[in-house]
């Protein structure tokens, strides 16, 4: 069986959040990896930035580290990496195939099978710790079926999925602080208000730790791009830094060396088409939008406009993510989300009414690349083009080999 035979669309189930089938069939696996310590990471936006940047730097002082992210952009091998490395589709496979029985028994989702083999991995290949990026919330998320999470890392969290978390910024907050028990070493970002007062709470209730941590300073050079970057390396550093206090061989000196190395496709990634600088972002609702619209300042003319390529999720809060990204003399031109159901130019018109001048319609089998054509007919702007709204954009993109690194 292929994998994609093995791992069914996630449309195909839908959303189906509970921790009584993954837990389950854990128990029935023999509960692989419980004796390995794991860092889960939740939050809404810099999941994964936290999550790399924690492994980069355990990979650079030498402890041995399994990670699993979430999703994935080209390959579903790029979700469980052993020492930086992604598992063979091979041996990912093998592990679904172990895992076919309890599929069925279970009804286990797409997410839960690949949680359950990267759990199955980890243990195979005897990692030292493990870093768990959360899928969606945290209170019934597959990774928090794992017994063994000393360290649980807060990146932003903000309004997403509010069709399954909740749609304020406290119920948003109460889903992902309620993967803190008792002992629990908690890192977190700065937050909104609403969202300290919850983990504060949280942390009270359960007696667990809770440390704040501010951006890291100017000097701490990273390999991600994006200001707010600083952020989530400093949730990075101080849960190295706990990790370090827990008797594991860390320096400062290793964590810098990971951090420096570290790499995350499709957040401020630069990209080249035909030779043209574009920028590729997953930017996919509004904080993460906010934030990005927060760097044009240091982007070469960027006060003569942007032409922002979007493919944004029909489910996606489309209207304060246009209102953050564009000034009056950018262009949105809107594409389709491959696979998924997406707002089209003239439903967002009707939306943004004050913004409808600067939404443009896409046309032809190829609407990303008809836009950059038309681009470079016009000759290629100075501020380079931007290539954000949808990690599975992103992913479409990158797979059909369209676009290449700097």
């Amino acid at each position: 069986m292929t994998l994609q035979e093995l791992l069914p669309p996630f449309e195909q189930r839908g959303m189906d959040l509970s921790l009584i089938r993954i837990q389950r069939a854990l128990a029935a696996l023999g509960s692989p990896s419980q004796s390995i310590p794991a860092v889960q990471v939740v939050g809404t936006n810099g999941k994964g930035s936290v999550a790399t940047l924690i492994d980069s730097g355990l990979r650079a002082a030498g402890i041995r580290s399994g990670l699993t992210t979430s999703p994935h952009l080209i390959d579903w091998c790029e979700r469980i990496r052993v020492e930086g490395r992604m598992i063979s589709s091979q041996e990912l496979e093998n592990h679904l195939i172990a895992l076919q029985p309890l599929a069925k028994r279970e009804r286990l989702t797409p997410f839960e099978l690949l949680i359950s083999a990267a759990l199955m991995h980890f243990k195979a290949e005897a990692v030292d710790w493990m870093v768990l990026e959360a899928g969606l919330g945290g209170r019934l998320d597959a990774t928090t079926a794992h017994p063994y999470r000393p360290l649980v890392a807060v990146a932003s969290i903000g309004l997403d999925h509010c069709e399954h978390l909740g749609d304020t910024l406290a119920a948003v907050a109460a889903e992902k602080a309620a993967v803190i028990e008792a002992g629990t070493t908690v890192i977190s970002a700065q937050q909104a208000p609403e969202v300290e007062a919850v983990l504060e709470q949280r942390v009270h209730d359960v007696g667990a730790a809770l440390h704040w941590v501010p951006p890291l300073p100017d000097d701490w050079r990273l390999g991600l791009q994006g200001a707010w970057q600083r952020e989530n390396g400093a949730v990075a550093l101080a849960v190295l830094e706990r990790i370090g206090a827990l008797g594991w061989p860390i320096s400062p000196s290793s964590i810098r060396s990971g951090f420096a190395a570290a790499r995350w496709p499709g957040r401020m990634q630069p990209m080249r088409w035909r030779g043209h600088r574009l920028l590729l972002d997953g930017a996919h609702n509004p904080p993460a939008a906010a934030r990005l619209a927060a760097e044009r300042r240091h982007w070469p003319g960027e006060r003569e406009g942007i032409d922002w390529i979007l493919g944004i999720q029909a489910h996606k809060q489309a209207q304060p993510m246009l209102q953050s990204l564009l000034q009056p003399s950018d262009r949105a031109w809107i594409v389709p989300v491959p696979e998924h159901r997406s707002w089209s130019a003239e439903a967002l018109q009707r939306l943004c009414p004050d913004l409808a001048h600067q939404l443009l319609e896409t046309s032809g089998p190829d609407p990303v690349l008809s836009v950059l054509d038309r681009l470079e007919c016009r000759g290629w702007p100075q501020a380079p083009p931007v290539i954000a709204g949808s990690l599975y954009l992103l992913g479409d993109l990158l797979r059909r080999d369209l676009l290449h690194a700097e």
